[in-house]
């Protein structure tokens, strides 16, 4: 071997894939420290596929919010319920936590939520046009007061 395809290290050849392939993890672990490195690959593989399928079809594929849940898993550490459990998404330490995701489609940047739901904290996941994620996590006290089914909030508006 020579050394464009890797270094000699302690006897053993160590190819520059293999140290290329460990960097990257280390610098994904250091963005989402809550996840394993499996969940943050399946992340990234879902994101992936649904960017293709954009520029495949010029359709969204309707995955949203799995993917603004997965996000809160793997950036927040976000311990979600089973599939199906009423009321929130997951926990956040001794917090309910409810998701909800602002999808690059919707025509305004905002989120509805269930004034119902047994949730003390909201996550909202917003996604860009070019599959960006970012999110913020709001007390629940700080939605507006209201007689209605729903709150409503702003992205503008969802600042802890």
């Amino acid at each position: 071997m020579d050394s464009s395809e890797g270094v000699w290290d302690d006897g053993e050849w160590i190819s520059w894939d293999w140290i290329n392939n460990q960097i990257a993890e280390r610098e994904l672990q250091d963005e989402f420290p809550q996840a394993s490195i499996e969940v943050i690959r399946v992340f990234e593989d879902l994101v992936y596929a649904a960017q293709e399928y954009k520029d495949a079809t010029g359709r969204y594929l309707q995955i949203w919010g799995e993917l603004g849940e997965l996000y809160a898993e793997i950036k927040f550490g976000l311990v979600r319920h089973a599939p199906g459990t009423q009321g929130s998404d997951g926990r956040l330490g001794n917090d309910w936590v409810e998701v909800k995701t602002i999808s690059p489609e919707k025509g305004k940047d905002a989120v509805q939520v269930k004034r119902a739901g047994n949730f003390n904290k909201l996550l909202v996941v917003k996604v860009s046009e070019d599959f960006e994620f970012e999110a913020r996590i709001i007390d629940r006290k700080k939605l507006k007061k209201g007689k209605g089914k729903y709150a409503n909030l702003s992205w503008g508006s969802a600042q802890d």
